[in-house]
């Protein structure tokens, strides 16, 4: 039984997302996980795993409310994915009711990574600029290739209409019935993939919120 002191615990203040609940997995209520970084170290560091519903997509009515906390038993590598069991979800019948849920973990209970490696929490919000010093975007997500992570890096599109298109506001009124020109849309913005590997990344400085690469502009 959950106690009562976990029943009380705040959702905290560094609480990441770092997978989701899948299927029902066996009968004895262990369900399976799907990390949202390769690696589901970040997955297994704590035993206390925040819950939150899907986003934008209500429980089906009369489903059973989600509990808050997750306390659990066993997580661990199953063949290319990750189960676990927690206390309280007994059967298989219970297992699926969790389906969809998405887990948070405190960031605080991270294990420290080892030399040049880096979570993907930590990157995501990393201004990206190359060698030239040219910015390049920031980074939004990063993909799970299997053979690495890309980086998913964006540059937010201009603001700035081109010089030939009179503002909305301030254009010339029609003159004898003539139809407005609409001022011209904005350019859109420009996503880039980057390798995250050394061939491409020359240094990663979180406390700078900062990538430096090897990457042309045009690539």
């Amino acid at each position: 039984m959950t106690s009562n002191h976990d029943d009380e615990l705040p959702w905290p203040e560094d609480a990441i997302e770092v997978a989701r609940i899948g299927e029902a997995w066996g009968i004895k209520g262990w369900f399976r996980v799907e990390p949202h970084a390769g690696d589901p170290k970040a997955v297994f560091s704590s035993k206390r795993w925040f819950i939150q519903p899907p986003a934008g997509r209500p429980r089906p009515a009369g489903a059973p409310a989600l509990p808050k906390l997750l306390r659990i038993v066993q997580a661990k590598e199953h063949g290319d994915g990750v189960v676990a069991s927690a206390h309280d979800v007994g059967d298989r019948g219970a297992a699926e009711a969790l389906r969809g849920a998405r887990i948070f973990i405190s960031r605080a209970s991270f294990p420290t990574p080892g030399n040049d490696e880096f979570y993907w929490v930590d990157l995501i919000g990393l201004n990206v600029v190359n060698r030239e010093g040219l910015q390049l975007g920031v980074v939004t997500d990063l993909l799970d290739t299997g053979a690495g992570s890309v980086l998913r890096v964006v540059e937010p599109a201009s603001e700035t209409p081109p010089e030939s298109a009179p503002p909305a506001d301030t254009a010339t009124p029609p003159a004898n019935g003539a139809r407005r020109r609409k001022p011209a849309a904005p350019p859109p913005a420009v996503e880039r993939l980057i390798p995250f590997v050394a061939a491409y990344v020359d240094e990663v400085r979180l406390a700078d919120r900062l990538i430096r690469v090897d990457w042309h502009p045009d690539y």
